[in-house]
């Protein structure tokens, strides 16, 4: 089961269905034929293109492979600022203990 995702979230999902289906269209191809390039039914593919969060990661992606787009995929989480900020700020500072002086 999925949980609810926030209405940004949904709107994003959305974005990227509708980028989809432009490339789609870009390539002069239709739902049909996409789908079976890409191994799914054609109402998947309409439901990737229309941004469902309740379809598979996988579906997404080879969607995304299938137009050209497998590089688009690196992408995700390519700058994860806020991880690194995270990270950061659980570092510890070590301090080295003060030089000895040198005996005579």
């Amino acid at each position: 089961m999925i949980k609810s995702l926030l209405p940004k979230h949904l709107k994003q999902l959305e974005a990227v269905g509708e980028k989809l289906r432009l490339a789609r269209l870009r390539r002069r191809l239709s739902a049909a034929q996409l789908a079976e390039r890409v191994g799914v039914t054609l109402p998947t593919l309409r439901r990737v293109e229309r941004g469902d969060p309740s379809v598979s990661f996988g579906a997404y992606a080879s969607v995304l492979f299938s137009l050209g787009l497998g590089a688009d995929l690196e992408k995700l989480a390519q700058d994860d600022e806020l991880g690194r900020k995270l990270q950061d700020a659980q570092l510890t500072v070590r301090r080295r203990a003060p030089r000895r002086s040198p005996s005579s």
